[in-house]
């Protein structure tokens, strides 16, 4: 183990209910600054905001017309159907107009309706693409240190679950929560106006409504929370178990396996079951009080009928308005959560994109370039095969180094946590084309000096130089280009086996790639495979040996041919039979070349120019193979068995 991974493994953050990619699953939580955050939504929405204006006047206009296409009733009663009482021929002109006036007040909603509708997906859409490109976007810009400290499932829920719960937002909630509100503000003005007197009756079943709500709304958040976190838990160990089949097996431990998830799935159940008893049975209430209060509605009103203080009509109309008022409320109440929620997961989206993105204070490049008879360099806008750092001078000149490869640390002190320090006072050199190779046990620092040469992280004292450079100077992105790793963690990209080795230099030709497999040895398995170098591979090279996938990584770095070369246990997954069969293609590789070797495999390291032995972030032992041994000190110990390599 790596000492970055040692690292990761105790800082990040674990995942929700104790157990594996439970931190997937979104858990309800509010908003800590609903305000700034609204604020951030609409600025997202502003790029249509003549769409999003429109979509308000359509939902004003689409709950007008249903609350002003009820107050009708009160004409069509009073001045129409009473009066026809007892008339064998009335004239229904009036009426027919008064229908056909009620019809088009109802149409217009529903034209409102759906040209809301239809524009609001498009803003939703149009907004979510922007924000996910944008995160995606300032992703790229951001440290290695943020994706050691934060959880690949926990990232990936900011894609996913936060994204969408804003889209509900966005697309349905928001409409929904305007449309209720605006419908219980009209049916309530309305209400009003046709009588204070049952309006008292509405006012008392809104207080009891509420008091409802509130009561069997807040019992069942608690348990649609229990439900979120075991869902996660239980998708988690289900991924843990699929991953580990083959460990479960060997163990025989399927029985053990069974009995763990069905206690997970029985407390999913359960609080499933709880969380759905209580939100099923809110409409039902619901329903059931609306009916009580609209039969006390229309008994007082019949009431105030009898004594001359309201009007047939208009009691009508009021019972409607009562009918009408339940689920906008009930709506509200929902809506209201499920706004809270999504605001939750905007604020944790804006927290990534707020990340602050990798420093770089460099200003020194790598260029093209060509070298004069007399020792003089100059910049080539054409590749030449020779680089060299361009380099500002305060004059305003341009000073040219040619890249050779020349590393030194001097009297580097660093640590992840700058409390703990991994790397203490270590200094060492690699000249132009030696090979240096780094020994040690676990969490000794030897990942760690890779990490710094390609600027994962910046050390806190010392320096680190490039070619007499400090490293500090030269831009991240032109330090990299100089630099070709290969990790002991493999990892290939959807893709054929050419784009997967050309991702080490995307303008790499099919010739260049050929040359890089057959120099690592990969050529010959790779024309075995189905479709030979275009054979596309998913699921990380899931269908290739663990061994094929290092080659691929190994003919990756080859095909960019670069001064510096990093490996990092590369070899830790290849057998000795195929070791030996590349080791002539790798010693091509690194002829000419600063490289870096880490291994615990010392038979790797034993042609090295020098061998540093490493042991709690400082270096002990410094020399060649047959040196170390004569010395007999901890490399010796290592070699022959003594001292075991952990």
């Amino acid at each position: 183990m790596t000492n970055t991974t040692k690292r990761i493994s105790t800082g990040q953050r674990g995942p929700q209910g104790g157990h594996p990619g439970a931190g997937n699953q979104r858990v309800k939580e509010n908003p800590k600054n609903v305000r700034k955050t609204i604020q951030r939504i609409l600025s997202y929405i502003s790029d249509y905001r003549w769409q999003f204006v429109i979509v308000i006047i359509c939902l004003i206009l689409s709950s007008l017309s249903s609350v002003v296409g009820i107050y009708f009733l009160k004409p069509l009663v009073n001045d129409y159907i009473v009066p026809f009482i007892g008339h064998e021929n009335p004239d229904l002109s009036g009426f027919i107009s008064m229908l056909a006036v009620m019809a088009g007040i109802y149409l217009s909603g529903v034209v409102a309706s759906y040209i809301s509708a239809r524009l609001m997906l498009n803003i939703s859409t149009g907004t979510l693409r922007r924000i996910r490109v944008e995160m995606f976007t300032h992703m790229q810009t951001l440290p290695i240190k943020y994706f050691d400290t934060h959880s690949h499932g926990e990232i990936m829920s900011r894609y996913t679950n936060d994204v969408d719960t804003l889209r509900e937002m966005i697309s349905m909630s928001l409409p929904q929560f305007i449309t209720s509100m605006m419908t219980v503000v009209g049916v309530f003005v309305m209400m009003t106006v046709l009588s204070w007197r049952l309006l008292l009756i509405v006012v008392l079943q809104i207080l009891v409504m509420l008091v409802l709500i509130r009561q069997i709304g807040g019992r069942g958040a608690g348990f649609f929370i229990k439900q979120q976190r075991n869902l996660g838990a239980v998708n988690g160990y289900i991924e843990e178990m699929i991953e580990g089949q083959k460990v479960i097996k060997v163990f025989s431990h399927e029985p053990k396996v069974k009995s763990a998830f069905a206690e997970l799935n029985y407390e999913l159940f359960s609080a499933a079951s709880n969380a759905s008893t209580f939100a099923n049975v809110m409409m039902p209430i619901m329903g059931n009080l609306s009916y009580m209060f609209y039969a006390l509605t229309a008994a007082v009103g019949g009431i105030l009928a009898i004594n001359g203080l309201i009007d047939i009509g208009s009691i009508g109309s009021f019972l409607q308005y009562t009918r009408n008022l339940t689920m906008p409320i009930v709506q509200l109440s929902q809506q209201f959560n499920t706004i809270l929620s999504a605001l939750a997961g905007a604020e944790r989206i804006f927290n990534l994109i707020d990340e602050p993105s990798e420093i770089d204070e460099g200003t020194v490049t790598l260029v093209n370039a060509t070298i004069s008879t007399d020792g003089e360099i100059a910049e080539s806008v054409e590749r030449t095969g020779l680089w060299a750092w361009k380099d500002p001078q305060k004059s305003g000149a341009e000073a040219y180094h040619q890249l050779k490869g020349d590393v030194r640390f001097e009297h580097v002190n660093f640590g992840y946590d700058p409390e703990k320090l991994v790397l203490n006072n270590v200094s060492l050199y690699a000249k132009p084309g030696q090979k240096i190779a780094f020994v040690g046990s676990t969490g000794a620092g030897k990942t760690t000096i890779t990490n710094l040469i390609n600027r994962f992280y910046d050390i806190q004292s010392g320096r680190i130089t490039f070619d007499g450079i400090n490293i500090r100077d030269i831009r991240k992105d032109d330090l990299r280009r100089s630099i070709s790793m290969v990790l002991q963690d493999t990892h290939l990209f959807t893709g054929t086996v050419s784009e997967n080795i050309r991702y080490g230099k995307l303008d790499a030709d099919q010739e260049a790639i050929l040359r890089a497999a057959k120099l690592a040895n990969a050529d010959f398995f790779i024309r075995h495979l189905p479709q030979g170098y275009d054979t596309v591979l998913t699921a990380d090279g899931a269908n290739l040996s663990q061994g094929q996938r290092q080659l691929l990584a190994i003919a990756r770095a080859a095909v960019k041919d670069p001064p510096v070369l990093i490996l990092d246990e590369a070899t830790s997954s290849i057998d000795t039979r195929t070791e030996a069969l590349i080791e002539k293609g790798m010693n091509k590789l690194m002829e000419g070349r600063t490289v870096f070797v880490i291994a615990h495999r010392l038979s790797t390291v034993r042609n090295a120019k020098a061998i540093i032995v490493l042991e709690n972030g400082e270096i002990i032992e410094r020399g060649d193979h047959n040196y170390l041994l004569q010395e007999q000190g901890r490399y010796y110990q290592l070699y022959t068995g003594l001292f075991e390599l952990v």
